[in-house]
């Protein structure tokens, strides 16, 4: 069962004017759209319940800097007003054209809704949401400080990392991974960029834009999901009925990359169909006879070249300082039968994290640092934004290749 982290503003009733406490001044706020008060006598007195609920909410805290703005999202760091020592982020989610008729996107919807079920060590955590003036809305998230993943596998120059480091971080992303599908959440969205980094070197999956709940497996979902050079190979075939199995083959794509600190699936030019000839080369050629039914799917091609399912010793000599024991659970999240691949139980149950070495303590792990301007930056973009290009979602490339076009 979900863990349900209700908002304060839902169980408080408001205090009567009398019974307020005075505030102390607050400092300019760089947000011009914070209407929140210095003091509780330049409130007005609203007759709406909820609004009198939504300025006692937003009066909690006092935004400071800004440190990331964004099309999609404007990220602010600030504290507690009652403990100035409690940092938070507020990331403002801007009401834009395309969703002025209802208000807010479906991935705003969506990113409050499973992070207000979701409650665990290894993602992010969301304290409260409120609104604005304008009506854009606010979500008070914890404080993250250390950068992300991607940060930490691209700057080669000045850190370096260990199997054992890289186990600590998988052994975190598998966790947090767990839980989301043991509460039957997909994320369709893992990647190394969000995958934010807290003050004590933990891992915090953020960034539920695009999650989708799967209770019921005759419900219909799109493919046109998660980034494209982490996407399985299953939504390239346009499969509408899916599980846990395309986080599972996210997180093998995360893995690759984190240990040889590239991309394993990027192709050039970037393009749906040249995606699926990468895994072809890098995997193997899906067929019936390695993947019963595939050829079924509406966006299958018949191959015209058929590429063997790659041996072990091929992951050995590109992925060895992961042991024979850590390639097998590479392949294993990478299978193309996503009925065949692990699911998240089964990653957390293979003997990888229990062999030599052990994952590193908490303390020992290396750090980007980058303050939380980093952070900003993560949070700042819409799910689906291909790293390094901000504002291009992953999942529009499917829009303008069709694989059912060339199928008899």
């Amino acid at each position: 069962m979900a863990h349900v982290a209700k908002s304060p503003a839902l169980d408080v009733p408001p205090e009567p004017p009398s019974k307020r406490i005075k505030l102390s001044p607050q400092p300019k706020k760089e947000d011009p759209d914070d209407s929140a008060p210095a003091s509780p006598t330049s409130t007005p007195l609203v007759a709406d319940l909820a609004e009198q609920l939504d300025a006692q909410e937003r009066n909690k805290y006092v935004k400071g800097k800004k440190l990331g703005s964004g099309q999609y999202a404007d990220v602010y760091s600030a504290y507690l007003i009652t403990d100035p020592t409690q940092l938070v982020a507020i990331k403002k989610i801007k009401v834009g054209a395309e969703v002025k008729e209802m208000g807010i996107s479906y991935d705003s919807l969506r990113e409050i809704r499973f992070l207000q079920e979701l409650d665990h060590p290894n993602i992010i955590k969301l304290y409260s949401v409120f609104s604005t003036k304008n009506q854009n809305l606010n979500l008070v998230l914890e404080q993250l400080p250390q950068g992300d993943l991607l940060k930490l596998i691209q700057d080669t120059q000045n850190i370096s990392y260990t199997p054992a480091d890289v186990k600590a971080w998988m052994l975190m992303l598998s966790r947090a991974v767990h839980f989301c599908h043991a509460n039957f959440i997909l994320h369709r969205d893992i990647k190394p960029n969000n995958l934010l980094i807290a003050a004590n070197g933990e891992i915090k999956l953020a960034d539920f834009g695009l999650a989708r709940s799967f209770a019921d497996p005759y419900q219909p979902m799109t493919y046109n999901t998660i980034t494209i050079w982490y996407r399985p190979p299953e939504l390239f075939f346009q499969a509408q009925f899916y599980g846990g199995a395309v986080d599972v083959w996210s997180c093998g794509a995360v893995f690759a990359e984190l240990i040889s600190r590239d991309v394993l699936f990027r192709a050039w030019p970037e393009s749906e169909m040249n995606m699926v000839k990468l895994i072809c080369e890098k995997v193997g050629t899906p067929t019936d006879e390695n993947w019963p039914g595939v050829s079924k799917l509406k966006g299958y091609v018949t191959p015209t070249e058929i590429q063997p399912i790659r041996p072990k010793d091929y992951w050995l000599a590109n992925f060895r300082t992961i042991g024979e024991i850590g390639v097998d659970l590479l392949m294993k999240m990478l299978t193309l039968d996503p009925r065949v691949r692990l699911s998240a139980e089964g990653v957390l149950k293979h003997e990888y994290w229990t062999s030599v070495p052990k994952p590193s303590k908490l303390h020992e792990l290396p750090r980007k640092g980058g303050g939380m301007e980093a952070m900003g930056e993560d949070l700042k973009r819409r799910g689906g934004e291909v790293p390094g290009k901000e504002n291009e979602r992953g999942d529009k490339v499917a829009r303008k290749i069709d694989f059912g076009a060339g199928k008899k």
